[in-house]
């Protein structure tokens, strides 16, 4: 046993103390109390025993309420508490264990029993201590990993975000747009979905990591216009039917690439699928009129829903070569007008609400005279 293993002896009786106190100082430090004030103060003071034989029947404090309040200390509730006692009664001894006694020592007491149980209980105190230690240890292993593992993801989504960004930038600067747009978009569709996160039609779907997913795939939105020849995307004037067809495919380009993606790597991932939707979908209309698939309503994606609006704002507000860059009012305003046409109702009237949000984010990010683009209207 550990050289500074300690019993304390709490028991009024001398006699007692004393033959308890030649029976264990051959093996243990040992300490003695008359009552349970007694035992309290030295616990309080010093605070450290191994182990506590308590008797029960004591003036001043007895047993019962000793163990009571040792245990309701937290530096002192893990020393086991074994009572000396005469009482005999099961209801004396199940109200000590229900205090949180680990055993009982009836009088008058056998020396060999109660060095087998002190012994014994030193032991399990121990083996209880070692295995508090290593749960300790793992979890501050399981901790660090942890740490390690979200630190990993964390730079596998940043690499991740840099090369799709750059991938779409890729794709805009084809346009004549600007990087400008993706970020504009990205903050728009993340403060619509953060508005609507409350509404009892949409709670459910939009968590705080639907958000961040939505916020991540914006960009590839029109990755699909990589697709489409730069006769067609590329011309300042209105498009004719054959290449008004031509250029609807970028919907069809951009679902298809993502799906090639998903196939490549054997599985679909929320931010793929998220992506795929918002790259096929994001041009339907809610009254069944957009394209690629004429869907209508609930049918549409969400996400789909959502990039409608941000996408359309942005083309509003933003200078093009047919067109001179809309006041955010005006913009605002034609969008109110498709509610239940070209949009979801419930998506317009959150549009509503952060209205200032995105006008904000407009400014934030708005393009200089020197980034002005051609770029065909899709």
């Amino acid at each position: 046993m550990e050289a500074d293993t300690r019993i304390l002896i709490v028991d009024d009786e001398p006699p007692n103390r004393l033959i308890l106190e030649d029976l264990l100082a051959e093996h243990y430090l040992v300490h003695s109390a008359s009552n349970g004030r007694q035992a309290l103060d030295y616990l309080m003071a010093d605070g450290h025993a191994s182990l506590i034989l308590l008797d029960v029947v004591m003036p001043e404090m007895d047993g019962f309420e000793a163990c009571r309040r040792i245990k309701a200390e937290p530096a002192l509730q893990d020393i086991p508490v074994l009572f000396l006692t005469s009482l005999s009664s099961v209801a004396d001894e199940e109200r000590g264990l229900s205090l949180g006694a680990a055993d009982f020592i009836h009088k008058p007491f056998s020396r060999s029993i109660v060095m087998a149980r002190v012994r014994n209980h030193l032991e399990l105190a121990q083996a209880r201590r070692r295995l508090s230690d290593r749960n300790v240890e793992l979890e501050h292993l399981v901790a660090e990993r942890t740490r390690e593992v979200l630190h990993e993801k964390e730079q596998v989504i940043a690499v991740q975000d840099v090369t799709i960004t750059a991938l779409c930038a890729l794709a805009e600067i084809r346009d004549n747009e600007t990087g400008n747009h993706i970020r504009r978009t990205q903050k728009y569709i993340q403060s619509l979905a953060g508005r609507l996160s409350d509404h009892p039609r949409f709670a459910a779907e939009l968590c705080g990591e639907t958000i961040r997913l939505l916020y991540r795939s914006a960009p590839l939105h029109d990755i699909g216009k990589v697709g489409i020849p730069d006769a067609i995307l590329l011309k300042p004037g209105k498009l004719t039917a054959e290449e008004w067809v031509i250029m609807r495919r970028h919907t069809e380009y951009g679902r298809n690439a993502i799906a090639q993606a998903e196939g490549d790597i054997g599985e679909s991932t929320d931010f793929l699928r998220c992506a795929r939707d918002i790259a096929y979908g994001h041009h339907e209309k809610w009254d069944g009129s957009g394209y690629p698939l004429g869907l209508s309503g609930k049918a549409i994606p969400l996400s789909a829903r959502l990039m409608a609006v941000a996408d359309v704002y942005d083309a509003l507000i933003s200078t093009r070569v047919y067109k001179p860059a809309y006041s955010h009012e005006r913009a605002v305003s034609m969008i109110i007008d498709e509610r239940g046409r070209h949009f979801d109702p419930d998506v317009v009237d959150a549009f509503i609400d952060v209205a200032g949000e995105f006008h904000t984010i407009s400014m934030s990010y708005r393009d200089t005279a020197a980034e002005y683009g051609a770029g065909s209207v899709c």
